[in-house]
Order: structure tokens, then C-alpha cells, then sequence
């Protein structure tokens, strides 16, 4: 990937496009995918599409029982424990996908948390880093045969707009020297993005491709944490949380352009880009406006990403991808 790729692509499809446009016509029987956090927001939505269109889905969830309650009309679905902090849950749900599947076509990184208060869990990781980044970045190393088996298969990760706040932290990356939710939620967004990027030069000999992506402004079970009244003064919802910010999508468009990252023919023989809108983005310099959309350079530099690579195979004992 260079950043000459890094720029719109003309797709057909736009910010209003929603998860049913985007798999309309198409016949996934045979594919498999794993979809995080797909019970609820725009998990839910990408895991219904994908069912919809044929694809037997296996939906990792830190709450199964809520999960299935929500997948329960869903078929071709199916629910397993998984909780993206507890990095031993992690090794025991991809021992549980590989003892089950022999490829894997997709896994979508969609599970997240957003501007949560402070918390260090594990050997005292922040939080954020370690549901958005150190989870799924333990998930796709340990299901990294699988994919290549699929030989052809999509890695789809998760990040947001919020990568505009900062880059990696390197001299703080766990906050020990004072927390900043909004700080830390964008280190972590970062980091879904750079992640993306190494996988990818990773992978592709193999056939894995990989993309990041910013599914737009929605609100959903992401805000569950932010108080009502943070949420009235940014200008999301009103006094009884309905949403009123004219440039909100809704769960289904939100999940459109994950959605279309798994599926499009247009990305044949791409990977390492961040995309919006159903479409590749463009580099945004700094001070760019949050919600003017694009990719900051640092959220896709390689250099980055294969140092944030390296301290995540350290710190987390994740199995390595030899290349």
C-alpha cells in the first residue's frame, strides 16, 4: 500500500447506502465469517446482511445470552463466549472457531468501546486499547490459518473518525500519567487503522487483504458510557435521546461500508486502506476537522503500523504471522 492508493475509488455506492444495497444480489452459501459484537448495533445489521445473502455466521460476544436473544430469527447464525479484555477467552473462542471451521472467509472486527471512564484490566492495559486493538488483534493472529485456508479471504476492522484525536502514545500508550477518555479512545482507533495496514502486508501472500474503515456518525450501544447531557451538548439527541444531528446514518448504513470492505470487487488485489462511505478515503492533513472525514497520514504509515505490530506480538503472546 502507498498513499497514492490512498484516494476515492468512484464507487457506486454512498454515505446513505445501507447493509441490504450492499449485499443485494449476492449469494454468500459456502462463506463463513466472524463478525464481533455482532449482536447488537451495527454488528447486528452486518450479521443479519451476511446471513441474509447465505453466509453462515459465528458471532463472538462478551454476553452470549444476550446475543442469542438478539440472533435468535437470524439464521445461519451462531453464538459463542467471547470477551475482547480477557485476553484467555480470546484463545479459548479462536480454539473454539478452529476446532469448528476449517477456513475462514471473513472476520469483521466490529465490537468496540468509546470515551469509557478509566480502567486497566489485565496486567494493567487501558481499556479502550484492549477491547478495540489487543482483542482482535489476538483473535485474527490465532485465526490467521484460517484465513489463509479461504484463500482469498477479508479482514475488516472497525475504526472511526475519532483516529484524528492522536496518533499511537508511545511514551504513554496505557495512560499510567493521567487518563483522557477522549485521548484514549482515539489512540485505540488509531491503532484499529495501523493494524489493518500490517496484517495486510502481512497477509497478502497468503490471499488475506485487510482494510480499516470509519462507518460514519451513528449512535448506538457505543455511547452506552457517555452521560445523556455530553451527549445533548455535542448536539447527538435531545433531551430524550432521540437522535437529532442531522448528519447521523443509521445502523444500516452505518454498517454499509464494512460491509462493502468484505464484499466489493472493486478492492480485488487492494488491501491497507482506510475507507468511508462505501469508498476509499482520502488524506486529511493535520487540523483537518474531525467530521470532514479522510485518514490521517499516521493511521496509515507502515512504519507505524509494524512498530505497533511488534509491541502487540510482545505484549500480548499473540501467535506470530511469519512471513
Amino acid at each position: 500500500m502507498t498513499v497514492t492508493d490512498q484516494q476515492p475509488l468512484g464507487s457506486p455506492f454512498s454515505t446513505a447506502t445501507t447493509a441490504e444495497d450492499i449485499v443485494a444480489g449476492h449469494d454468500f452459501s459456502g462463506m463463513t465469517a466472524v463478525v464481533t459484537g455482532g449482536y447488537s448495533g451495527l454488528g447486528l445489521e452486518t450479521t443479519r446482511a451476511l446471513a441474509a445473502a447465505g453466509a453462515r455466521v459465528v458471532v463472538p460476544a462478551r454476553r452470549p445470552h444476550v446475543a442469542r436473544a438478539a440472533l435468535k430469527e437470524v439464521k445461519g447464525s451462531e453464538v459463542i463466549p467471547m470477551d475482547l479484555t480477557d485476553l484467555g477467552s480470546v484463545h479459548s473462542a479462536a480454539a473454539h472457531i478452529s476446532d469448528r471451521i476449517d477456513r475462514l472467509d471473513l472476520l469483521m472486527a466490529v465490537a468496540g468501546v468509546m470515551a469509557t471512564p478509566e480502567r486497566h484490566v489485565g496486567p494493567g492495559w487501558e481499556s479502550q486499547l484492549t477491547a478495540n486493538h489487543f482483542g482482535h488483534f489476538t483473535l485474527a493472529c490465532e485465526l490467521y490459518p484460517l484465513l489463509a485456508a479461504a484463500g482469498g479471504a477479508r479482514v475488516v476492522v472497525n475504526s472511526s473518525a475519532g483516529h484524528t484525536l492522536t496518533g499511537i502514545r508511545w511514551h504513554d500508550p496505557h495512560f499510567r500519567t493521567g487518563y483522557d477518555q477522549w485521548l484514549a479512545y482515539g489512540q485505540a482507533k488509531t491503532a484499529n487503522a495501523l493494524f489493518a495496514v500490517h496484517l495486510d502486508a502481512l497477509g497478502q501472500g497468503d490471499g488475506v487483504r485487510a482494510f480499516s474503515l470509519h462507518p460514519g456518525k451513528i449512535i448506538t450501544g457505543l455511547q452506552r458510557e457517555m452521560p445523556l447531557q455530553e451527549q445533548i451538548d455535542r448536539g447527538w439527541v435531545d433531551e430524550h435521546g432521540n437522535v437529532v444531528g442531522a448528519d447521523f446514518k443509521t445502523p444500516s448504513q452505518g454498517a454499509a461500508t464494512g460491509l462493502w470492505a468484505a464484499t466489493s470487487p472493486l478492492l480485488d488485489g487492494r488491501g491497507g486502506l482506510y475507507l468511508e462511505d462505501c469508498d476509499i478515503a482520502r488524506v486529511t492533513a493535520p487540523g483537518t476537522p474531525m467530521d470532514d472525514g479522510g485518514v490521517r497520514a499516521y493511521a496509515i504509515d507502515p512504519e507505524e503500523a509494524a512498530r505497533l505490530w511488534d509491541l502487540s506480538v510482545a505484549v500480548t503472546g499473540a501467535t506470530p504471522i511469519n512471513r
